[in-house]
């Protein structure tokens, strides 16, 4: 399952935490859609989760 990330918890991170935690997500996001095109998946509404949290990570390092 997947959390969703509060801005607040995020903008408290350093570089290096955001981009693996970026890295992380946006491997998780490929493999989502990847089985959302071969078999069909149980939760659609994770990539809108996934999507949200890399969002919020980016905003945060761009505001450092």
């Amino acid at each position: 399952m997947v959390d969703v990330l509060k801005y607040s918890d995020v903008k408290g991170l350093d570089e290096a935490a955001v981009n693996a935690k970026v890295a992380e997500a946006r491997k998780q996001l490929f493999d989502i859609k990847i089985q959302k095109t071969t078999s069909g998946i149980e939760k659609p509404h994770e990539i809108k989760i996934i999507k949200k949290n890399i969002a919020k990570l980016l905003t945060a390092k761009n505001q450092k």
